[in-house]
């Protein structure tokens, strides 16, 4: 599917999946994003919806790369202090919607899935959509959108 360009603004952490250390720094990010409510602080949003990028790849999903989580805004003509804005490019994109619950790893597990997958990435910007469908933790549905 075709993804058009979009902004983001959001809090920023660099990371990588070697030594599981991904698995502790996005679970603090998503901490901090819920604790400081930072969604309140991010101005002319599209919508409520929060999106998880996994952007700036070092290489593939084996090296560094940067993880913002954030909201779709208008532009980014006025970026709050201390939070990060990006503009996604668009282009294609093969989407991956799961269901269940978020706390017993439905998104980790569907990554783990998706990088043994054999897909053709681009390793451009990949994100995660937490909207209505996601508000019911136990029985989340997300969809993951993979740059191809």
């Amino acid at each position: 599917m075709i993804i058009q360009p979009f902004h983001i603004i959001g809090i920023s952490s660099r990371t990588t999946n070697e030594n599981g250390q991904s698995a502790v720094d996005i679970p603090a990010l998503w901490q901090r994003f819920m604790a400081e409510q930072i969604a309140d602080s991010i101005p002319d949003k599209i919508s409520p919806d929060i999106y998880c990028l996994y952007t700036d790849y070092e290489r593939d999903h084996t090296r560094p790369y940067t993880t913002i989580i954030g909201c779709r805004v208008n532009n980014l003509g006025a970026i709050p202090e201390g939070l990060t804005g990006l503009a996604i490019e668009g282009g294609n994109y093969n989407l991956e919607t799961v269901k269940g619950n978020i706390s017993e790893g439905l998104v980790f597990y569907a990554w783990v899935k998706i990088w043994n997958s054999g897909m053709a990435r681009a390793f451009r910007t990949d994100f995660e959509v937490y909207g209505q469908k996601a508000i019911e933790p136990e029985n989340a549905i997300v969809d993951i959108f993979i740059s191809v």
